[in-house]
């Protein structure tokens, strides 16, 4: 039979139907863990501290606009976008090919002339952030000539310290607050939102590890992470919540100035907001006079910012809005999986010193108790995971290398928390030799050299069954258990 004999819808359908049947196939490890049906083979079997979960909906999806083959931003971004606005409840949502991109436009953003002249970020200006963290949280504050101020790291929370705001605030030059829910656990927004206020400075929300998490000011109902900030941004790389393989987004919780700047930063720095193919949305294309080019300059030609090209692909935006369908149930099995690692490691407080979510007084193996007598009434935080942290103690028998090493022979994914105390990393040592002005910091940085001298973090993300788990529990548990034996052996 020849391909004119068949139409193109049934020879579309043929192809779908196959791809689903190769995905289910191919792809059994990928399942959510409720769909997994390969038995789990103790010290065999990798446990990733993140991995991909997708069924044949995604590879479906992907394939289907690869067929349609339009390949660059599309009819599915367009949509993907206003979905994910729609979910965070934030006015608009701009997809970027990278959560660290999408770092880089949240501070280029700022420095734009259409801002006011007062609060545009211009090199010499101070931007507050932690010390420790993941690296593309700070460098692009640094990459457009103005000055991170570290703050110390709360070694329980993952968080900034709070406390070190003030000290960290310079009059007229102090512009913006740029930090990271570390690990899934959102920040003090109380505190740190009504520092923004009192001072007038934009607030950068990194949510990259963040999607589904959930902060309630005292007395009211708690709202989605990524929507508290001017900006905020995503990472939808394959360990977060949701995954595109790589991309990122933007989120604008409230003003639509934003939305113009930031699509401009994103798209070469062009003045024009048209959509990809789609020609003189202002209705004055050949009508405009900016800069010193003549009057009538084609305004898909001219350029407001110094910009950069950082969009993804319209298939991968196909991928990602079925990933965000699942975000919830993610966030379920994320918590979930937190609190049995959480309740199956929990005598081993002599060894750990165990995450809170901000606010949390103590962990119970009902919940936790909240530093407000009344939960409802005081301010609280309820994570998405993003992983559990372990935090060993300063006088435990062994060291977190040691833990690294012992899990890694295991086949226990594990991670330190991303790089540490930035400021101890080599680009930012050489950045100080080259420019002591580089950046500065608040106190001692205690806090960050302790997560990073003796922190790491396992997985809970929604690919990991019940015995996998136990898994990692017992190996914890084991491996404990040998480290004080070996130390009381010691003379």
């Amino acid at each position: 039979m020849s391909f004119s004999e068949h139409s193109e819808p049934a020879l579309t359908a043929e192809i779908l139907r196959l791809t689903r049947l190769r995905a289910t196939l191919a792809h059994e490890a990928n399942r959510p863990a409720a769909q997994r049906e390969t038995a789990f083979v103790p010290g065999v079997t990798p446990v990733p501290y993140a991995a991909r979960v997708f069924d044949a909906d995604e590879v479906e999806a992907a394939v289907k606009s690869s067929l349609d083959f339009w390949l660059t931003l599309g009819v599915e971004g367009e949509a993907m976008e206003r979905e994910l606005a729609a979910y965070l409840n934030v006015k608009r949502s701009l997809l970027v090919n990278s959560g660290s991109s999408a770092n880089l436009l949240a501070i280029a953003a700022l420095t734009s002339a259409k801002l006011p002249a007062a609060k545009r970020l211009r090199p010499g200006d101070e931007v507050i952030t932690c010390a420790a963290g993941f690296p593309t949280t700070v460098t692009p504050i640094v990459q457009h000539g103005a000055v991170p101020v570290f703050i110390d790291n709360d070694p329980v929370t993952g968080n900034a310290d709070i406390t070190q705001l003030e000290a960290a605030f310079q009059p007229g030059r102090t512009k913006a607050v740029m930090l990271a829910h570390a690990l899934g656990n959102p920040y003090d927004l109380t505190a740190v939102t009504a520092f923004c206020r009192a001072h007038d400075l934009y607030l950068i929300e990194d949510n990259c590890d963040a999607l589904g998490s959930r902060y309630a000011f005292a007395g009211q109902a708690a709202q989605a992470t990524g929507t508290f900030g001017d900006l905020s941004t995503q990472s939808f790389y394959p360990p977060h919540h949701m995954t595109m393989g790589e991309g990122g987004a933007v989120n604008i919780a409230r003003d639509m100035r934003f939305k113009v700047i930031v699509e401009s930063f994103r798209d070469w720095g062009r003045d024009c907001w048209c959509g990809s193919g789609v020609d003189n949305t202002c209705g004055k294309r050949f009508g405009w006079q900016l800069g010193e080019l003549p009057e009538g300059y084609d305004h898909k030609y001219i350029y407001s910012h110094l910009g950069y090209n950082l969009k993804p692909l319209d298939l991968q935006a196909a991928i990602g809005r079925i990933q965000l369908r699942r975000v919830e149930a993610f966030g379920v099995a994320r918590r979930q999986n937190w609190q049995r690692l959480r309740a199956g490691l929990a005598a081993l407080e002599t060894y750990f010193e165990f995450s809170l979510p901000t606010h949390a007084k103590t962990w119970r193996p009902d919940g936790f108790a909240w530093t407000h007598a009344d939960a409802q009434a005081g301010p609280r935080s309820d994570p998405s995971w993003f992983g559990f942290m372990l935090l060993v103690r300063d006088d435990a028998p062994f060291s977190v290398a040691q833990l690294a090493r012992h899990l890694d022979e295991k086949k226990i994914g594990n991670r330190r928390l991303f790089g540490g105390n930035l400021t101890r990393q080599p680009a930012f040592v050489q950045l100080r030799r080259d420019n002591p002005a580089a950046f500065r910091s608040v106190g001692d940085l205690a806090g960050a050299d302790r997560l990073m001298r003796s922190a790491l973090f396992i997985g809970v993300y929604p690919g990991l069954t019940a015995p996998m788990i136990d898994y990692m529990i017992e190996t914890v548990s084991d491996f404990c258990r040998v480290a004080v034996k070996k130390s009381n052996s010691q003379p």
